[in-house]
């Protein structure tokens, strides 16, 4: 059984100070390449690149037609930002970064709403309830159907979570709710994910 990956909640998208010492991006000489006019170069990083981001689009925004259209979008807006990018981190997660906030623009432009909730709201809403290894030994591609399934604001909340990395505070500052918004959002994910997993037989 494949297990569904969740990041720790410290990973976060900010550049690194010491690149040597923390990561090695094993597509740093492409960048280079592509930054100085190699077509080659940005067609082989799309290559690479394009089937991630187009599934991160995807899981966002729940449209196969629109998160092509947010991939396109989104390469096209880093290979024109290139010369900016400063390589303080790895292309993937600089380019990841711009797929999300493309995908998030898309979803406002559909005019997605999160109610917000009075912190006295969540008294009743567990802080973290219990989801552990053992309640998500779950074929991995039998999830994300499931998750398709969840209403917009809960999938593109428990997405960012439980298969983007983004904790609770990124989640809120990208969608511009309240960190106990977003917190909320994904407990009642959670427990409409694990409904629809009971009904398919993959949880019991």
């Amino acid at each position: 059984m494949c297990n569904v990956v969740k990041w720790p909640a410290s990973f976060n998208l900010k550049p690194v100070i010491n690149l040597e010492a923390v990561y090695v991006d094993k597509h740093y000489n492409l960048v280079v390449e592509c930054k100085q006019g190699s077509k080659k170069a940005c067609y082989e990083l799309y290559r690479l690149y394009s089937k991630a981001m187009l599934n991160v689009a995807f899981r966002i925004v729940g449209n196969i037609g629109e998160a092509e259209d947010v991939l396109q979008e989104a390469f096209t807006d880093a290979f024109n930002r290139l010369k900016d990018f400063r390589q303080e981190t790895t292309f993937g997660l600089w380019l990841k970064q711009i797929v999300v906030h493309r995908s998030i623009n898309l979803l406002r432009k559909r005019k997605l709403e999160f109610v917000e909730i009075d912190d006295g709201l969540l008294d009743n809403i567990a802080d973290e309830e219990e989801w552990n290894d053992e309640d998500i030994q779950y074929q991995v591609a039998q999830v994300k159907e499931a998750i398709k399934e969840l209403p917009e604001g809960y999938r593109v909340v428990l997405s960012l979570y439980l298969l983007e990395g983004y904790d609770h505070e990124e989640i809120g500052q990208v969608l511009h709710i309240s960190e106990n918004t977003s917190r909320t959002q994904f407990l009642r994910a959670k427990r409409k994910l694990s409904e629809i997993l009971t009904r398919k037989g993959i949880k019991k």
